[in-house]
């Protein structure tokens, strides 16, 4: 058997894949996850339709960051490579990506409507309020399709002055949401969030259709004390280790 490229990151992007079934986030063989190296410029992501009780680390296909093509791998890419890619391309810092169909995250994105900061549990992971793409038009859709879909991504994010780093996830109507991280397991823990916060936001609306999203002060001692220089939630990393808690 010949030995593949990457072999590290080729077991990081498979178990993010099956973080995702674990949860539960997709069904059949809807979503993917991919991590990247950007030495040696190449992206791994999920082959296209494969069931994920199926999927083996081998299976996963390597593309190349500069131009999308398949540089190792006898399968197809996800069609949703184009997506990942150019969030990759646009945003340095970003070393994974996930995309679902979970049920509650794309209820929103199905309703067009951004997702509001309305607890802590929200503000610990996302700095304001999820937010949601506009609709593609039609010869978006009918040209390179999931490359505008990563388009609209940025799009959005840079219409709201979001950044990658501070706003992990985003909403394209009418689909479902994409999140992004340090890594692809990083990328998956979002995605998980992101479904929590969106079942959460459903039912917390059910409840009181008046409600108003939290304090703006509250939600930013919650996202500041997880993220950015002055975080002190979790453990520090031990000297010489280079890693610390996650969350």
């Amino acid at each position: 058997m010949p030995v593949l490229m990457l072999p590290e990151l080729r077991e990081q992007v498979w178990r993010a894949n099956q973080a995702l079934v674990r949860s539960g986030l997709v069904t059949l063989s809807f979503g993917n996850a991919s991590g990247v190296d950007r030495a040696a410029g190449v992206l791994l992501i999920k082959p296209s339709g494969v069931p994920y009780d199926q999927l083996r680390p081998e299976q996963l296909v390597a593309v190349s960051l500069v131009d999308g093509l398949v540089v190792e791998g006898e399968l197809r890419p996800s069609s949703d490579t184009p997506t990942h890619l150019l969030l990759y391309q646009r945003y340095p810092e970003i070393g994974g990506v996930v995309h679902t169909h979970s049920t509650a995250a794309t209820a929103w994105a199905q309703s067009g409507r951004s997702i509001p900061p309305l607890g802590t549990t929200h503000a610990d992971h996302f700095h304001g309020a999820v937010p949601v793409t506009r609709q593609l038009i039609e010869s978006e859709v009918s040209g390179e399709y999931e490359r505008e879909t990563g388009a609209v991504i940025i799009e959005t994010l840079e219409r709201l002055g979001l950044s990658a780093a501070e706003m992990p996830a985003a909403l394209v109507a009418s689909h479902g949401p994409f999140t992004w991280g340090r890594d692809a397991q990083d990328a998956a823990d979002n995605a998980t969030a992101l479904e929590v916060v969106a079942a959460m936001a459903s039912q917390t609306f059910a409840l009181n259709p008046e409600v108003q999203p939290i304090a703006g002060y509250l939600a930013e001692r919650h996202f500041r004390r997880k993220h950015g220089p002055g975080a002190y939630y979790g453990q520090a990393p031990r000297p010489g280790s280079g890693a610390g808690g996650r969350s």
